[in-house]
């Protein structure tokens, strides 16, 4: 590659991908974790493992190192409060917030469009993040809830379409 490369100009070329937004929790020594990340990506299906990744940076990246459990939330349409909410380094994001508790004694958020309780798997170096593998022991899926999405900088929504699409993977990838 030659000349300058513009961080900022593949921020934005990246921001053209849509995803969904995800709240991740966790319990590392009595202290309730979360965090908002558009990271997130299926991996395997035997076994069930998902990924994430914390930028190095991240004050409590050493805790999530350590988490016996996450739970990963896919937030729902009219969810963007709490994205927010989990975005921020400001406050206490768990005042007032009504969860419940799953495995690992990790909090679980009410109303999501999906969730995931998973266990770690394995963690990696991946230049300026960690990229967390994690097995999913357990899940949720609210099928009435359209995922809140995030595309441009910008919170999205998904709009209805009649067309069904094929399932993945189709046999032209193998």
């Amino acid at each position: 590659m030659t000349g300058v490369f513009d961080q900022m100009a593949f921020r934005r070329a990246l921001g053209q991908f849509p995803t969904g937004v995800c709240v991740m929790t966790t319990k590392v020594e009595g202290e309730l974790l979360g965090m908002t990340m558009s990271s997130f990506n299926s991996l395997s299906l035997d076994p069930a493992l998902v990924l994430f990744s914390i930028d190095k940076r991240a004050r409590s990246l050493p805790q999530w190192e350590q988490a016996r459990g996450y739970a990963i939330h896919v937030l729902s349409e009219g969810q963007q409060a709490l994205s927010n909410r989990f975005a921020g380094r400001q406050g206490d994001k768990w005042a007032g917030l009504e969860f419940d508790t799953g495995l690992f004694d990790v909090p679980l958020l009410h109303g999501v469009a999906a969730r995931f309780e998973c266990a770690p798997h394995q963690i990696h170096e991946a230049g300026d993040h960690r990229l967390f593998i994690a097995r999913v022991d357990r899940f949720t899926a609210n099928p009435d809830r359209r995922p809140l999405l995030f595309t441009g900088g910008r919170y999205g929504a998904v709009q209805s379409n009649t067309e069904e699409a094929p399932i993945w993977p189709l046999a032209i990838h193998y």
